[in-house]
């Protein structure tokens, strides 16, 4: 048991802080699912790491019968999944009042962020019940406790998650299953460009006016140290700031 290999899905694989987890998994040892919407970004991890260590697989987290048969889409030979790091998401057309942006983007950003978060862990947690083992970490973020205006889609699928992974806590609470939630400050990701919708000078006055970021890998010493606790142990919540927030 201490020598077999372990397999961790990553949605979000392909970019940021979903890119750091999914190499830092690598590099401790674990056989990676690399799921992105972004089919070249994941294949590009694969490239990197090798075939044997990465399978990389196109998954868009809102496509709801994609990913109800997502384990039918990974090799049984590096199944079961053992870790779920839910990371996708999104503020595309974020931080606009709510009256003056989309509706639209609203719904994508909760049906990517909330529900996809919701759908991909109920694609998996089965297999982990009936292995009665597994950890499943689920990206949230400051946002879901600090409220800021003009970010009412992007803090309620935070918000969601939050209490998703609380209720999902104690759903699991007579199994083996650890669930961790990890709420990021400010960190140096492409996602103000996305919001923005690739405009990379408010994304570079962005990062300029707050001074100080985390960088992706930071968020992804933070997951593994929850995963190598000892399995009576479960690190609930993490919050994770730059030094010059509070």
């Amino acid at each position: 048991m201490a020598d077999e290999v372990r397999t961790a899905l990553v949605t979000g694989a392909g970019s940021g802080i979903g890119r750091a987890i999914a190499t830092a998994l690598v590099q401790a040892g674990y056989r990676l699912v690399a799921a992105d919407i972004d089919e070249a970004s994941v294949g590009q991890l694969a490239a990197e790491f090798g075939a044997d260590l990465v399978f990389p697989l196109r998954l868009d987290v809102t496509d709801k019968p994609t990913v109800d048969g997502l384990l039918d889409r990974i090799p049984a030979a590096i199944q079961p999944i053992d870790v779920l790091v839910n990371n996708a998401g999104h503020d595309i057309g974020g931080r606009t009042r709510f009256d003056i942006g989309s509706a639209d983007d609203w719904s994508n950003i909760i049906d990517t962020n909330l529900a996809g978060t919701m759908r991909v862990t109920r694609a998996i947690l089965p297999q982990m019940v009936a292995c009665n083992r597994g950890d499943i970490v689920n990206m949230s973020s400051i946002s879901a406790i600090r409220l800021v205006p003009d970010m009412a889609a992007y803090t309620a699928s935070k918000a969601g998650i939050r209490a998703f992974t609380d209720v999902l806590r104690g759903d699991l609470a007579e199994t083996a299953i650890r669930v961790t939630e990890i709420l990021p400050g400010l960190t140096r990701t492409n996602i103000i460009r996305k919001r923005h919708r690739g405009d990379e000078q408010v994304e570079r006055e962005y990062f300029e006016r707050y001074k100080v970021a985390l960088e992706p890998e930071d968020i992804a010493r933070s997951v593994m140290f929850a995963l190598s606790q000892p399995p009576h142990m479960q690190i609930a919540q993490m919050y994770i700031l730059p030094i010059n927030r509070w």
